[in-house]
Protein backbone atom coordinates (compact mmCIF):
# COMPACT_ATOMS: atom_id res chain seq x y z
CA UNK A 1 0.00 0.00 0.00
CA UNK A 2 2.85 2.38 0.70
CA UNK A 3 5.07 1.20 -2.15
CA UNK A 4 7.16 -1.17 -0.03
CA UNK A 5 7.06 -4.93 0.39
CA UNK A 6 7.36 -6.10 3.98
CA UNK A 7 4.72 -8.80 4.43
CA UNK A 8 4.75 -12.16 2.72
CA UNK A 9 3.62 -15.73 3.12
CA UNK A 10 5.99 -18.68 2.93
CA UNK A 11 5.06 -22.31 2.42
CA UNK A 12 7.50 -25.13 3.08
CA UNK A 13 6.80 -28.68 1.95
CA UNK A 14 8.81 -31.84 2.57
CA UNK A 15 11.56 -29.94 4.38
CA UNK A 16 14.60 -31.96 5.33
CA UNK A 17 17.19 -30.70 7.80
CA UNK A 18 20.57 -32.39 8.17
CA UNK A 19 20.93 -33.81 11.69
CA UNK A 20 23.91 -31.55 12.43
CA UNK A 21 21.72 -28.48 11.70
CA UNK A 22 18.75 -29.55 13.81
CA UNK A 23 17.79 -27.04 16.49
CA UNK A 24 16.13 -28.66 19.49
CA UNK A 25 14.22 -31.92 19.32
CA UNK A 26 13.05 -33.50 16.09
CA UNK A 27 9.38 -32.81 15.22
CA UNK A 28 9.15 -29.97 17.75
CA UNK A 29 9.61 -27.15 15.23
CA UNK A 30 6.03 -25.87 15.47
CA UNK A 31 6.20 -25.90 19.27
CA UNK A 32 9.38 -23.80 19.14
CA UNK A 33 7.87 -21.48 16.54
CA UNK A 34 4.78 -20.87 18.70
CA UNK A 35 6.99 -20.03 21.68
CA UNK A 36 9.00 -17.54 19.62
CA UNK A 37 5.85 -16.05 18.07
CA UNK A 38 4.39 -15.43 21.52
CA UNK A 39 7.45 -13.34 22.40
CA UNK A 40 7.32 -11.57 19.03
CA UNK A 41 3.67 -10.66 19.55
CA UNK A 42 4.42 -9.03 22.87
CA UNK A 43 6.98 -6.84 21.11
CA UNK A 44 4.61 -5.99 18.27
CA UNK A 45 2.41 -4.19 20.82
CA UNK A 46 4.89 -1.29 20.56
CA UNK A 47 3.84 0.55 23.73
CA UNK A 48 6.85 2.88 23.87
CA UNK A 49 6.60 3.69 20.16
CA UNK A 50 2.88 4.43 20.50
CA UNK A 51 3.49 6.66 23.53
CA UNK A 52 5.92 8.72 21.45
CA UNK A 53 3.39 8.73 18.61
CA UNK A 54 0.72 10.19 20.90
CA UNK A 55 3.14 12.92 22.01
CA UNK A 56 3.81 13.75 18.35
CA UNK A 57 0.07 13.70 17.60
CA UNK A 58 -0.58 16.17 20.42
CA UNK A 59 2.16 18.46 19.03
CA UNK A 60 0.63 18.27 15.55
CA UNK A 61 -2.88 18.93 16.89
CA UNK A 62 -1.57 21.97 18.78
CA UNK A 63 -0.18 23.37 15.51
CA UNK A 64 -3.13 22.54 13.25
CA UNK A 65 -6.32 24.58 13.46
CA UNK A 66 -10.03 23.98 13.09
CA UNK A 67 -12.24 27.06 12.74
CA UNK A 68 -9.32 29.24 13.83
CA UNK A 69 -8.66 27.31 17.06
CA UNK A 70 -5.99 24.68 17.78
CA UNK A 71 -7.30 21.26 16.75
CA UNK A 72 -6.42 19.83 20.16
CA UNK A 73 -9.04 22.18 21.66
CA UNK A 74 -11.79 20.62 19.54
CA UNK A 75 -13.80 18.46 21.95
CA UNK A 76 -14.44 15.65 19.47
CA UNK A 77 -10.78 15.37 18.45
CA UNK A 78 -9.57 15.72 22.05
CA UNK A 79 -11.96 12.93 23.09
CA UNK A 80 -10.50 10.61 20.44
CA UNK A 81 -6.94 11.37 21.58
CA UNK A 82 -7.89 10.90 25.24
CA UNK A 83 -9.54 7.55 24.50
CA UNK A 84 -6.40 6.48 22.66
CA UNK A 85 -4.28 7.46 25.68
CA UNK A 86 -6.57 5.53 28.04
CA UNK A 87 -6.34 2.43 25.85
CA UNK A 88 -2.57 2.84 25.63
CA UNK A 89 -2.26 3.10 29.44
CA UNK A 90 -4.30 -0.10 29.81
CA UNK A 91 -2.07 -1.81 27.24
CA UNK A 92 1.05 -0.70 29.09
CA UNK A 93 -0.28 -2.15 32.36
CA UNK A 94 -1.07 -5.43 30.59
CA UNK A 95 2.44 -5.47 29.12
CA UNK A 96 4.00 -4.85 32.54
CA UNK A 97 1.90 -7.64 34.09
CA UNK A 98 2.99 -9.99 31.31
CA UNK A 99 6.66 -9.07 31.78
CA UNK A 100 6.36 -9.57 35.55
CA UNK A 101 4.90 -13.02 34.91
CA UNK A 102 7.77 -13.91 32.62
CA UNK A 103 10.30 -12.73 35.21
CA UNK A 104 8.56 -14.99 37.73
CA UNK A 105 9.07 -17.96 35.40
CA UNK A 106 5.67 -18.02 33.72
CA UNK A 107 6.01 -18.55 29.97
CA UNK A 108 4.17 -16.41 27.45
CA UNK A 109 0.52 -17.27 27.17
CA UNK A 110 -2.57 -15.79 25.58
CA UNK A 111 -1.59 -12.40 27.01
CA UNK A 112 0.83 -12.01 24.11
CA UNK A 113 -2.11 -12.32 21.70
CA UNK A 114 -4.03 -9.68 23.65
CA UNK A 115 -1.00 -7.38 23.55
CA UNK A 116 -0.62 -7.91 19.81
CA UNK A 117 -4.28 -7.20 19.03
CA UNK A 118 -4.66 -4.15 21.24
CA UNK A 119 -1.21 -2.79 20.35
CA UNK A 120 -1.80 -2.96 16.61
CA UNK A 121 -5.29 -1.47 16.93
CA UNK A 122 -3.81 1.46 18.88
CA UNK A 123 -1.04 1.91 16.29
CA UNK A 124 -3.58 2.00 13.48
CA UNK A 125 -5.88 4.43 15.31
CA UNK A 126 -2.87 6.66 15.97
CA UNK A 127 -2.12 6.87 12.23
CA UNK A 128 -5.81 7.54 11.50
CA UNK A 129 -5.86 10.42 13.99
CA UNK A 130 -2.63 11.78 12.53
CA UNK A 131 -4.21 11.81 9.06
CA UNK A 132 -7.24 13.54 10.51
CA UNK A 133 -5.00 16.13 12.19
CA UNK A 134 -2.92 17.00 9.12
CA UNK A 135 -5.94 16.97 6.84
CA UNK A 136 -5.28 17.63 3.16
CA UNK A 137 -1.53 17.90 3.75
CA UNK A 138 -1.49 14.11 3.96
CA UNK A 139 -2.86 13.79 0.41
CA UNK A 140 0.27 14.55 -1.66
CA UNK A 141 1.99 11.25 -0.91
CA UNK A 142 4.84 10.86 -3.36
CA UNK A 143 6.34 7.63 -2.08
CA UNK A 144 8.32 5.60 -4.57
CA UNK A 145 6.87 7.54 -7.52
CA UNK A 146 9.11 10.50 -6.70
CA UNK A 147 12.12 8.21 -6.45
CA UNK A 148 11.28 6.39 -9.69
CA UNK A 149 10.77 9.56 -11.74
CA UNK A 150 13.59 11.56 -10.22
CA UNK A 151 11.29 14.26 -8.91
CA UNK A 152 12.93 16.76 -6.62
CA UNK A 153 9.84 18.77 -5.73
CA UNK A 154 9.45 19.34 -2.03
CA UNK A 155 6.15 18.07 -0.56
CA UNK A 156 3.51 20.65 0.33
CA UNK A 157 2.74 21.40 3.97
CA UNK A 158 4.53 21.05 7.29
CA UNK A 159 7.32 18.49 7.67
CA UNK A 160 5.31 16.37 10.11
CA UNK A 161 2.67 15.78 7.42
CA UNK A 162 4.96 14.46 4.68
CA UNK A 163 5.03 10.82 5.72
CA UNK A 164 1.63 10.63 7.42
CA UNK A 165 -0.12 8.89 4.50
CA UNK A 166 2.79 6.49 3.96
CA UNK A 167 2.83 5.65 7.67
CA UNK A 168 -0.94 5.15 7.66
CA UNK A 169 -0.76 2.73 4.73
CA UNK A 170 2.31 0.96 6.11
CA UNK A 171 0.70 0.38 9.51
CA UNK A 172 -2.19 -1.58 7.97
CA UNK A 173 0.20 -4.55 7.99
CA UNK A 174 0.47 -4.63 11.78
CA UNK A 175 -2.82 -6.46 12.13
CA UNK A 176 -1.51 -9.13 9.73
CA UNK A 177 2.09 -9.93 10.66
CA UNK A 178 3.00 -12.02 13.67
CA UNK A 179 -0.29 -13.87 13.16
CA UNK A 180 -3.33 -11.91 12.02
CA UNK A 181 -5.54 -10.36 14.68
CA UNK A 182 -8.31 -12.75 13.65
CA UNK A 183 -6.03 -15.72 14.38
CA UNK A 184 -5.05 -14.11 17.71
CA UNK A 185 -8.73 -13.93 18.66
CA UNK A 186 -9.02 -17.65 17.92
CA UNK A 187 -5.98 -18.34 20.13
CA UNK A 188 -7.51 -16.31 22.97
CA UNK A 189 -10.83 -18.12 22.58
CA UNK A 190 -9.09 -21.48 22.73
CA UNK A 191 -6.59 -20.76 25.53
CA UNK A 192 -8.67 -18.57 27.84
CA UNK A 193 -12.24 -19.64 27.19
CA UNK A 194 -11.48 -23.24 26.27
CA UNK A 195 -13.78 -23.13 23.24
Amino acid sequence: LDGGYEVNETWLTDVRVPVENLVGEENKGWTYAKFLLAHERSGIAGVARSKRGVEKLREIAANETLDGEPLIDDLDFARKVSQLEIDLAALEITELRTLAGEQAGKGPGPESSILKIKGTEIQQRLTELTLEAVGSYSAPYYGSIANDTGSNEYPIGPDYAHDSAATYFNMRKTSIYGGSNEIQRNIITKMILGL
